[in-house]
């Protein structure tokens, strides 16, 4: 089959053998696939957790029909319209646990469409209600919610009943389309008076949630935009991995801060995660009401071209690969 691996001289498109799925595995017949950051480190070369290396497919995420289903599968049918997550998502076969598998929600969701919806999904769902345990009348901080993964956060942020979502952004362009996503007010993170922003619009408390995709720099002020008792969920580290922490802060805002990722967490946490994911959203998702734009579609033979794109940076909403 075709796929897009990791080769010497960078990812390239080859010819390589058919996956067969495990008991709890389902095999799927590739429709579209859905691009994410973790593609760029990867196709450097670097390991997203188990996944990566040399010779590896890469990809995350993907939509498309049930070709074959392991021994133990129940609930799925071959034929099912289908979108997942799981490693070797760029190529025309691939292979997902079945706890990681979701049904595509109503008949008008396309497969371009729901090929960038697992990631987001899975991440923000468990962000913003598992770990964020926000409560109807919360405020909501988004550092980064520009990206695909920021826009979902919002939106779940608002079907949770979020009385207050802010979402962050350094590209006005950009900043200003976060309403269309649930956004109630709109804040650039280089404006040195952004914190201040924040306090004003929360009656000086600060958030009471914050989803922070950004990290480094902006630490201590994402503290200082947090209320007493808050939670920050530290999702992402865009502005680097290592910065100045005032503990201090910490220790006065009684913040707690946790560190979520997919890396660490086994198969059955996953499907925990997807399965409570599923049990809130999946009629948003079938009604339409909850959702991520397209930028781009590339055809598949073009995936350098949609990675160089992902890492020019430019884009608004998901990239998509097309098979």
């Amino acid at each position: 089959m075709k796929a897009f691996v990791v080769g010497p001289q960078g990812p390239v498109i080859a010819h390589v053998p058919e996956p067969s799925p495990g008991p709890r595995e389902v095999l799927v017949r590739v429709r579209a696939c859905g691009l994410n950051r973790a593609d760029l480190g990867m196709a450097a070369g670097h390991h997203h957790g188990a996944a990566g290396g040399a010779g590896a497919v890469l990809g995350l995420e993907a939509a498309g029909e049930v070709l074959a289903l392991g021994a133990e599968v129940d609930g799925l049918r071959v034929g099912d319209r289908i979108m997942c997550s799981g490693s070797g998502a760029f190529a025309e076969l691939m292979v997902a646990d079945a706890g990681r598998v979701t049904p595509m929600p109503g008949a008008a969701l396309g497969f371009e469409q729901a090929a960038g919806l697992p990631v987001a999904l899975q991440t923000m769902h468990d962000a913003v209600i598992t770990h964020g345990q926000l409560r109807p009348g919360g405020t909501v901080l988004v550092q980064g919610a520009s990206s695909g993964v920021g826009l979902m956060a919002m939106q779940i942020a608002r079907w949770r009943g979020a009385s207050l979502v802010i979402g962050t952004s350094t590209d006005p362009s950009r900043r200003a389309r976060l309403g269309e996503f649930g956004a109630h007010l709109a804040l650039d993170s280089a404006d040195v008076g952004w914190v201040g922003q924040v306090l004003e619009a929360t009656a000086g408390l600060g958030a009471d949630v914050v989803i922070d995709q950004v990290s480094g720099a902006l630490t201590n002020q994402t503290m200082r935009a947090t209320r007493i008792l808050g939670r920050i969920v530290n999702v992402g580290r865009l502005g680097g991995m290592r910065a100045d922490f005032d503990f201090d802060l910490h220790a006065l805002r009684r913040i707690s801060y946790i560190g979520v990722t997919f890396r660490t967490r086994s198969v059955a946490e996953v499907a925990e995660i997807n399965a409570r994911m599923r049990t809130d959203l999946e009629a948003e998702l079938a009604a339409g009401r909850i959702g991520l734009p397209v930028d781009r579609v590339f055809a598949f033979d073009d995936a350098a071209a949609a990675l160089e794109h992902m890492r020019a940076n430019r884009h608004f909403g998901k990239l998509i690969l097309q098979l």
